[in-house]
């Protein structure tokens, strides 16, 4: 809740030594007022609140990112995912460490699943940023960086909630040497299944949740460092029709998913003669899921290979990058294997950053994927950062990018692939994206303002084929969706009180039936505020969070969303050096779309859906408390 919407942006140049943030998702590991694309950075103060607030996933931390949105595409399955910008989740890249651990393309990235126990920052880069990560970043990059051994932790936190949910998990943290440290996080998360409007069908479905996530790092002080990580998720939960409800067709209608996810990575640098940096990753992340829908059942893999190897350097006024990867994204379903595929794309890229005078510097970037089933693409970025003197700051960036055809989109996660016809002759989607931003500084206030646009060529949709057997169809869009916007952040930072100031204008417009039509979930405005400040041994909060009108797709009850309002507060207090408590009280003002209608339709849809999109809170209000204890 608190905090998350003012996610610090790269325009804020550090006060003190203590104050300067370092990012690594573009590759050169420099400091974030000094990067021409622009990196905005949800530092660890930020994500330490969360914790107290959502302690199972990071949904929250993302959400209330300014520009970001997390939506549900099947709240039974837990499917969300992020859309940044407006644009469709599934061209959000998410990275741990610069990793794809949660998969290239997938389908839903399971942030339901992500603990944020374990995160130091998060690094978000808005806009297509296929030059930098290629195939599954035409919308941008979230990439959670994980906390570092740098004093020896133990700790338990405890949470529940007024749902009948629960949290246990514990963090721990030791450096072994001067060279050599671990990491690990263990959890255990617990849900009951709700259903708040008595109407037979799941709001909140049931899970159980375990997750395990040792780390091992190492460095050697003169450049050279490793970090070794793997994990461990086992996932069951229950929702659809609840023991004894039926949907109006007076049947059952369970909707139910089991997920088994491992994966292990390593990152590797070194440094080499005259100052040249050799950086190497890999990952390996393999995904088991079991779906039930009614009375079908789908059982796949989801399985992703990916390596990187690279050289930096500087040279004057010049920092350059170059390297080779590749990635392989498997996809193998035991029920419905006619979407079968077997993704191979090997990869060159570099980036060049141009300090051409102490007012302006320039990073151009470019990548070539030769994709084994869909060609040769290449993916350009520029970004320009002007510092024209006092407490002003600009930066302008354009890039060009695309994403490989897929079976799984937001319409076939809740609905599984046996109503949908095999993928024919689709084209690779294509997105262009353009942004400009300004910021000005004087503390302790600063206040950032972006301006975007982006356009996605022959991006796919669903389409109805009247077949009975399969009635929906994956196409190409007969035309582009666009999508423009404006960003407005304002954070006051003085002493022991923060207040952040935010606001986003969206609007996008897709191809239909002819002519065009308005995006559906994409709230056309959104605001927030928040409040935060110490006294002594206590933290206190609030947060006001306003969602405006939404298009809406194929729902009986209404075209579109209807505006609303929430607002919660947080208490955390020390008790000891060792203990904390804390309260946290979520949507006090109880939104709840199913508070004026009903969650399930009348009838199933083509595709047989019983369920419309969640465009507002399914939980209402909601009450957590908790302790965190060191030992």
């Amino acid at each position: 809740m608190l905090q998350g919407s003012g996610a610090q942006d790269t325009e804020k140049p550090p006060v003190t030594i203590e104050e300067s943030v370092t990012v690594t998702a573009t590759r050169t590991d420099r400091r974030i007022e000094d990067e021409p694309v622009r990196v905005e950075v949800v530092p660890s103060e930020e994500v330490q609140e969360k914790i107290m607030m959502t302690p199972g996933d990071v949904s929250m931390l993302l959400n209330e990112t300014n520009g970001l949105r997390v939506q549900t595409t099947s709240p039974s399955l837990g499917g969300a995912n992020v859309r940044i910008q407006g644009l469709r989740g599934r061209y959000t890249q998410i990275l741990a460490d610069g990793l794809p651990l949660y998969g290239g393309q997938a389908g839903s990235i399971g942030i339901l699943q992500i603990p944020p126990m374990d995160l130091g920052q998060v690094e978000i880069i808005k806009g297509v940023a296929s030059a930098l990560y290629g195939v599954s970043a035409i919308g941008g990059v979230v990439n959670l960086v994980s906390r570092r051994p740098s004093a020896d932790v133990r700790e338990v936190l405890l949470n529940q909630t007024s749902h009948r949910g629960t949290d246990a998990v514990l963090w721990m943290a030791q450096p072994l040497n001067e060279r050599w440290g671990y990491t690990f996080l263990g959890g255990g998360h617990w849900q009951q299944r709700s259903d708040l409007d008595t109407d037979g069908w799941t709001d909140l479905p049931m899970y159980r949740r375990l997750v395990l996530r040792p780390r091992l790092f190492w460095q050697n002080g003169t450049g050279a460092s490793l970090l070794m990580l793997g994990g461990v998720t086992r996932e069951g939960r229950r929702g659809g029709t609840v023991p004894g409800g039926a949907t109006p067709d007076g049947s059952a209608f369970p909707e139910n998913l089991d997920t088994t996810r491992m994966d292990g990575g390593l990152v590797a640098r070194r440094l080499l003669p005259r100052g040249v940096l050799l950086a190497a990753r890999g990952s390996v992340t393999d995904v088991r899921h079991d779906h039930t829908f009614g009375g079908r059942g789908e059982r796949d893999r989801h399985h992703t290979v990916f390596a990187e190897a690279s050289l930096t350097a500087t040279a004057g006024a010049q920092t350059w990058v170059g390297g080779v990867a590749w990635q392989r994204d498997t996809y193998a379903s035991r029920d419905v294997p006619a979407f079968d595929y077997r993704y191979s794309v090997p990869a060159l890229f570099g980036q060049d950053d141009i300090t051409l005078n102490r007012h302006i510097t320039v990073s151009a970037s470019a990548r070539l994927d030769a994709h084994n089933r869909y060609g040769t693409f290449v993916s350009p970025r520029i970004s320009t950062l002007i510092k024209p003197g006092g407490p002003w700051t600009m930066r302008v960036s354009a890039g060009r990018g695309y994403f490989a055809p897929s079976p799984f989109t937001e319409d076939t996660e809740a609905t599984g692939l046996r109503p949908v016809q095999a993928l024919g002759d689709v084209s690779a989607e294509r997105a262009d994206s353009v942004s400009a931003d300004v910021t000005w500084t004087r503390r302790p206030l600063e206040v950032t303002a972006t301006a975007f646009f982006s356009r996605v060529r022959n991006a796919l949709m669903a389409a109805d084929t009247g077949s009975r057997d399969t009635p929906v169809a994956i196409v190409n869009a007969a035309g582009p969706i666009t999508t423009r916007g404006t960003e407005f952040i304002a954070r006051f930072h003085r002493d022991d009180v923060d207040v952040i100031l935010t606001h986003m204008f969206l609007w996008g417009t897709e191809p239909w039936e002819g002519g065009r039509r308005e995006v559906a979930l994409n709230p056309r405005h959104s605001a927030a505020l928040d409040i935060l400040w110490e006294a002594g041994p206590a933290r206190t909060g609030v947060e006001l969070f306003y969602t405006g009108t939404q298009a809406l797709d194929d729902n009986p009850y209404r075209v579109r969303g209807a505006p609303y309002l929430m607002w919660g507060a947080l208490l955390d207090f020390e008790v000891s050096p060792r203990m904390r408590v804390f309260v946290n009280a979520e949507n006090l003002s109880d939104v709840r779309q199913t508070h004026d209608e009903r969650l399930i339709r009348p009838v199933p849809d083509a595709a047989g859906r019983w369920t419309v999109d969640a465009w507002a809170p399914l939980e209402g209000r909601t009450v957590n408390a908790g302790l965190r204890v060191k030992f």
